[in-house]
């Protein structure tokens, strides 16, 4: 990129740098306005934008990483990877039976001690109410 003397803008390397930067945070934006999102339309047009920016970033980290513009990062230890996996894994069946279980319905929830006294010290106070 050349300027109006001839003269670089910027190097190749900290442009493309800054490019691949963007797209990344550009993914993380996609990404929240797509969990935000209550419009199945409008949650879906932020997943496709979200997986054609990861396409191009993935392209430009590649055609970079040819380049000998990005280093490749280390080997992650197999060992490392799966116990990463496990533990998203565990908590993400935690997180499945926390939503089951309240919202299986009131039943499991007016049982709860807590909810019991309240309703008891509402009927004590007030008698009408419920």
């Amino acid at each position: 990129m050349n300027g109006a003397n001839g003269s670089q803008f910027m190097p190749d390397e900290d442009l493309l740098n800054t490019v691949l930067a963007d797209l990344k945070r550009t993914v993380r934006e996609y990404t929240t306005a797509a969990t935000e999102s209550n419009c199945p339309k409008v949650r879906q047009a932020f997943n496709d934008l979200t997986m054609d920016t990861l396409r191009l970033q993935g392209d430009l980290y590649t055609n970079m990483s040819q380049m000998n513009m990005y280093p490749a990062p280390s080997q992650a230890l197999r060992q490392d990877v799966d116990k990463q996996i496990q533990t998203a894994q565990q908590t993400q069946q935690k997180c499945q039976q926390f939503v089951q279980q309240k919202t299986s319905g009131a039943g499991s929830y007016a049982q709860d001690p807590n909810v019991l006294q309240h309703q008891a010290n509402v009927q004590a106070h007030n008698p009408s109410y419920m």
